[in-house]
């Protein structure tokens, strides 16, 4: 991995290369945590929200936390397979039976299966991120943070918030295209990750921006020239998931609680 960052201790580096099996235990390993940082987040107690980490041999099924389980009790263990036809693969790669989140299965199954590079989406309703959404309008450039998102953003504008249907999640899909973040008109946001580290991290990062532009929306935008060097430096894939092992260090100091 070619990066001006130095390693961060007690971390397997981004591009650590893993057998299948091992790739899979990391994968829900830190999906569990990304759930546990949401919580701390104070996101998704009322059930809403979804973070995906694709399988890595069976890669049209992913990863999702059991329906029902509150995200600050998530452990690898709560995990549950999800296949193409979104019912859990009971007994496939250890997944055990449990229920699926229509709602997440309904937006993940067609963001993953338009994105092969993607290995995770990340999604929950925020203080901030869905309030802003309802202007339906993009991120300016009014931050440091925002400088990753402005020229790599997309914006769904469509009335089905409930996403009820694969329908509407192919619809968000096809506006994601080949972004790594989308603002969902009424709904909230949505970050897509080459890792489930970086989904998570991104996610966090987009909230943080969301803020600002809820609380200065008048604010001067830094111009395109001074963004775009901005951009070069926190639009690559290690920034995401270097704010995932920054965040996870604070929020869930005991990594280990995800493998109780």
């Amino acid at each position: 991995m070619d990066s001006h960052y130095p390693p961060m201790p007690d971390v397997e580096p981004m591009d650590t290369v893993r057998s299948v099996d091992d790739e899979r235990t990391h994968r829900k390993r830190v999906c569990a945590i990304g759930y546990r940082i949401f919580d701390a987040m104070r996101w998704g107690q009322l059930g809403d929200g979804h973070i995906s980490a694709r399988d890595p041999e069976y890669q049209d099924h992913f990863w999702l936390l059991d329906w029902g389980v509150r995200f600050g009790d998530a452990t690898v263990d709560d995990l549950v397979l999800v296949g193409p036809d979104g019912h859990v693969a009971d007994g496939r790669a250890g997944s055990r039976g449990g229920s699926v989140n229509t709602a997440g299965y309904n937006i993940q199954h067609p963001v993953l299966e338009a994105r092969p590079d993607a290995v995770s989406a990340a999604h929950t309703h925020t203080a901030f991120g869905t309030p802003w959404s309802t202007n339906v309008e993009p991120f300016r450039a009014l931050s440091q943070e925002s400088c990753s998102f402005v020229f790599d953003q997309s914006l769904f504008d469509d009335e089905e918030v409930e996403v009820l249907s694969v329908a509407g999640g192919r619809r968000i899909a096809a506006t994601i295209g080949a972004t790594r973040l989308c603002i969902l008109r009424n709904h909230g946001l949505i970050t897509v990750g080459t890792t489930v580290e970086e989904a998570v991290g991104l996610f966090v990062m987009a909230e943080r921006v969301a803020e600002v532009h809820v609380k200065a929306p008048n604010g001067r935008a830094i111009s395109d020239e001074g963004a775009k060097t901005a951009a070069s430096t926190l639009s690559t894939p290690e920034v995401g998931w270097r704010l995932f092992h920054w965040i996870a260090r604070s929020l869930v100091p005991d990594p280990t609680v995800v493998l109780a």
